[in-house]
């Protein structure tokens, strides 16, 4: 039933992912036009959270924080389609203003210290892994974002208790877009401060994309229970 009534809602956003990988605009030439491909699924996400209503955001304040995130998201994408010419900093500031409002949509309830100690070894240990091949500001750049990315994945995942059957399938829609966007950020790191990785960019667009979908999905949980009350 919940994939019935969000899916055609995406529809939008899975033809703008469609043009983005069928067109493959280069990264040695940035323009305003690749650009506005590769946000063109955020865009889509965007519309998909308002489809459900200007009352709903102004009603649920997880909502609002995680469409927030997403135009953070989007300006981020601009601005590392030009991280060539001295722009990554800013798209890294986007994206950790778009970890701390996800963090925050999903919530300090339940705490799950299991949880946070695994992110917190697999944070560590991923920044073991690029801190060799840092320098400047980067050192610590990068081990605050780490940070932030990691606090978000343990707030999202967290919320999944299957043990106490306490889930839903929103709360396992954050976790799992919560684990493919520090994928996909790992794998941006390991690729520009480590060593190449074979095919890097289809492995971080892909699962990027993903991460936001089922991100965005997780806002509609509010939604969902709304209905259930009425029904009851």
């Amino acid at each position: 039933m919940w994939v019935k009534s969000e899916g055609p809602k995406l529809v939008p956003f899975f033809k703008a992912t469609c043009v983005y990988f069928v067109l493959w605009l280069p990264t040695s030439s940035p323009s305003w036009f690749s650009a506005l491909i590769k946000c063109l699924p955020i865009f889509c996400l965007w519309v998909f959270l308002l489809a459900h209503g200007i009352s709903f955001l102004g009603a649920h304040s997880s909502a609002r924080k995680i469409l927030a995130g997403l135009i953070f998201s989007a300006l981020g994408d601009a601005f590392l389609i030009w991280q060539e010419q001295g722009y990554f900093c800013h798209g890294l500031l986007m994206f950790a203003i778009t970890h701390i409002l996800y963090s925050s949509a999903f919530g300090m309830k339940p705490i799950n210290l299991r949880a946070g100690i695994f992110i917190s070894v697999f944070s560590g240990l991923s920044y073991m892994l690029l801190y060799p091949y840092l320098s400047g500001p980067f050192t610590y750049l990068v081990g605050v974002y780490v940070a932030l990315i990691g606090f978000m994945g343990w707030r999202a995942i967290a919320g999944v208790q299957f043990a106490n059957d306490l889930w839903t399938w929103t709360r396992l829609s954050a976790c799992l877009g919560a684990v493919l966007f520090m994928v996909s950020d790992l794998t941006i790191a390991v690729n520009k401060f480590c060593f190449p990785v074979p095919y890097s960019r289809a492995i971080i667009m892909a699962t990027y994309y993903a991460a936001q979908m089922l991100i965005a999905l997780s806002a509609v949980e509010c939604q969902d229970a709304d209905v259930s009350r009425k029904r009851a």
